[in-house]
């Protein structure tokens, strides 16, 4: 399944209803600038149980390397394995992408020179024991470019595809692709993972521009799907 994505700084979206529950308690206050805008709308539906998380700790090198093509030349771009044994994942990153803080994100990671291309995760706690609480992942796509089609900001938004994989010990694994363009950084490719575990939503986003003049290659995109398909429980 082809994924990837690309994702700057936009306003947040109004609350998705993803769970059906008669009582809801009151949302968190706002978390400032976030960077990631497909954990940030998937958090407005979930039931709060905590603030946010504290940044990750922890981080490992498990080194792997992809050729990437770009503008006609190809670099080789590494990816390290960054684990945070206090918050419970793991994913790959591209070594090259320094971790940068961020107010809202638990882990964030961003290509030097065009922050817009980054990867991002929030952890945030919930009431919820599995992802199928939520609803399928058709269900959750379009409730999340139900929300992006209502910011200001946004020009377009077309879901790409969406499926569902088995993590560590079957661990039920969301995954999501569509496209958008905003006037806050243009035409991107958005691709978010995401999966429940010991209470917490996990929420992974790729970032990567995808404009008509510099779509996104082959290559790039095979990286970038490493990565998606890498995010998991320890």
């Amino acid at each position: 399944m082809p994924l990837v994505g690309s994702v700057g700084c936009p306003r947040r979206g109004p609350p998705l209803k993803l769970a059906r529950r008669t009582q809801h308690p009151p949302p968190p206050p706002p978390l400032t600038r976030r960077a990631v805008s497909a954990a940030s709308l998937l958090l407005t539906a979930v039931p709060f149980l905590a603030s946010s998380p504290q940044l990750p700790v922890a981080s490992a090198s498990e080194t792997d390397a992809e050729a990437v093509g770009g503008g006609g030349s190809a670099a080789v771009l590494e990816l390290e394995r960054y684990t945070d044994q206090d918050q419970g994942f793991t994913l790959l990153k591209p070594a090259s992408w320094p971790k940068v803080e961020k107010a809202g994100a638990t882990a964030l990671f961003q290509q030097e020179g065009k922050g817009s291309n980054n990867i991002g995760v929030v952890v945030n706690p919930v009431r919820l024991s599995s992802l199928t609480d939520f609803g399928t992942p058709q269900f959750v796509a379009d409730r999340l470019l139900q929300a992006e089609k209502k910011k200001e900001s946004t020009k377009s938004a077309e879901v790409i595809s969406t499926g569902e994989r088995s993590g560590h010990d079957g661990l039920t694994v969301y995954e999501i692709e569509y496209s958008l363009d905003s006037t806050r950084g243009g035409m991107k490719r958005i691709f978010t993972a995401a999966f429940v575990a010991s209470r917490k939503l996990y929420l992974l986003n790729v970032a990567h521009s995808d404009t008509e003049e510099k779509p996104l290659d082959k290559q790039t995109r095979l990286v970038l799907e490493e990565v998606l398909h890498s995010f998991d429980t320890v």
